[in-house]
């Protein structure tokens, strides 16, 4: 199973408190290990322009404000940009699905002086998992997975990305239970 360009949605009974939630894109997935970005937790206390202010990336009027966004407890202090295809960089990685990550500057100089990729998301650190371990948090029913449109992803209201994936699978919210079990 390759979940690369798929959506993890996270289960009410997932024990971690970080994931709470979570609507994450799989970025990458091997037999060696899974990295992902949250895309639906945004940092209330870090703002885009905040940001280019800190790597003293001059901001153009013309910029554009991304938002900033929880991406998970691994390298915190690394930036990853989640953006539509169609632009690239030195170091871009194709995800499927039609998206691209890119984690170096110009991405970032590049959207303050208004370019850049027509969507795009700005994630601090990302959600990594070693070999067999993702899927062994599926089996154990913490996640469920689901296609990624790019509505869903880049989409402006983060509160409801949660339900809204579910609902997109033909579940409602309101029927899961933080108990899981087998039939």
């Amino acid at each position: 199973m390759d979940l690369a360009g798929q959506i993890l949605i996270a289960m009410p009974g997932l024990a971690d408190p970080r994931f709470d939630h979570s609507v994450i894109l799989v970025c990458a997935h091997s037999p060696d290990g899974s990295m992902g970005l949250i895309v639906n937790k945004p940092l209330e206390d870090l703002k885009f322009s905040g940001l280019l202010k800190q790597l003293k990336i001059p901001h153009d009027p013309r910029g554009r404000a991304i938002r900033v966004h929880f991406g998970g407890p691994v390298e915190r202090g690394r930036g990853f940009v989640l953006h539509s295809a169609g632009w690239e960089a030195g170091g871009s990685m194709a995800v499927p699905g039609g998206y691209q990550m890119t984690a170096t500057l110009d991405i970032l100089e590049a959207l303050a002086q208004g370019g850049g990729p027509d969507q795009a998301l700005l994630a601090l650190g990302y959600s990594g998992w070693g070999p067999g371990q993702l899927e062994a948090e599926i089996a154990r029913n913490d996640w469920l997975t689901c296609d990624a449109p790019e509505g869903l992803v880049f989409g402006g209201d983060d509160r409801v990305k949660w339900s809204a994936a579910l609902r997109g699978m033909g579940v409602d919210p309101l029927s899961l239970s933080a108990a899981a079990g087998r039939a």
